[in-house]
């Protein structure tokens, strides 16, 4: 089979097109014939940090596909459907950046006939994150779900990126008001198209200002993606026993926080992390995902606020190139050209 492997970690030159043999289940896994490969800024990171082992590393956690075997104890009735995976890479060789790839068995999700493959490519880290972002808060469930955020308020800073975008898909499932921030009209246009009620160019305006004119007493849920810029902002528009879920940052970010004034709403300041979030969480925002998927309330493209970049697969570098470099939008892999 085709491949993309890099034996160090690097930039994209290090990822290179090989071919290496057809990789075969083993107890409780299954191996998918790869359709796209979705790349994330966690997958360049890691490309650029990891120590592959002796026979390199497949990038890449997110993909879909058709499973074509599966190892023992699996059912085999399983052979022949369309999945979407997720943390395809996570401590394991096998990427989806392939032609074939293997991964256990929980980690492949029925994607149906309808939904294109494009899309079970797009879900995976983003929506996942998403989803925990916005089920932290103690005023709201710990399940999205059709109506399950009547009544509710959120606020998604960086609506035009790929977890805002599925933040914000999600909580207009929900029935929540969506507010969303943004830093150029062309980035306005994605957070509306996406379904954000209310979109905030915060280089133009000040955004607690404008919030509070939506949400007096604040919001529900902040998924935020930039707390060591916002987290003035966020502590003055919490809502009480609201949350603030941060999803994105590096080491050198750090943050002050006021606490008297986040004592008095009882604030939840919540890190998320996918990789390391609690397996419960975990397990229900890949049935909510599927829920919504199988609801058509996800889309991708340009009328859903989430352009999509595809590459062919020998083009894998320009990929993670493209993430580096701060594509808007979904960056996805060709794997069958």
């Amino acid at each position: 089979m085709r491949a993309i492997t890099f034996t160090r970690p690097g930039g994209p030159d290090v990822l290179e097109l090989i071919e290496r043999d057809t990789p075969q289940p083993g107890p409780g896994e299954v191996r998918v014939r790869v359709a796209f490969s979705g790349v994330n800024p966690t997958d360049t990171k890691s490309r650029t940090t990891a120590q592959p082992g002796p026979g390199g590393q497949i990038p890449n956690q997110d993909g879909s596909g058709t499973v074509d075997a599966v190892g023992e104890g699996v059912d085999p009735v399983l052979i022949g459907e369309r999945v979407w995976i997720w943390e395809a890479a996570y401590q394991r060789p096998f990427g989806t950046a392939a032609e074939d790839t293997v991964v256990p068995a929980r980690q492949v999700v029925l994607l149906g006939a309808q939904p294109s493959f494009e899309l079970g490519a797009a879900l995976g880290i983003p929506f996942i994150t998403a989803h925990r972002c916005l089920t932290v808060a103690e005023s709201l469930p710990d399940r999205v779900g059709s109506g399950s955020l009547t009544g509710h308020t959120v606020l998604v800073q960086g609506g035009a990126g790929a977890v805002g975008n599925a933040a914000i898909q999600l909580a207009r499932w929900a029935e929540a008001t969506v507010i969303a921030t943004v830093s150029t009209p062309r980035k306005a246009q994605l957070a509306a198209s996406a379904g954000a009620d209310h979109v905030i160019n915060y280089t133009q305006e000040d955004v607690v200002t404008e919030v509070r004119k939506i949400a007096p007493k604040g919001v529900d849920a902040i998924v935020e993606v930039a707390a060591a810029r916002n987290a003035a902002a966020d502590a003055q528009l919490v809502a009480r026993h609201g949350s603030v879920g941060v999803y994105a940052g590096t080491d050198e970010d750090s943050m002050t926080i006021p606490v008297r004034s986040q004592m008095t709403p009882n604030a939840r300041w919540q890190f998320v992390f996918v990789y390391t979030e609690p397996a419960r969480a975990k397990d229900i925002a890949i049935g909510d995902i599927n829920t919504a998927v199988f609801d058509g309330a996800v889309r991708v493209g340009e009328e859903a606020g989430l352009p999509l970049h595809v590459f062919p697969l020998e083009k894998a570098a320009d990929a993670h190139r493209a993430v580096d470099e701060g594509a808007v939008g979904r960056v996805l892999i060709d794997v069958t050209t």
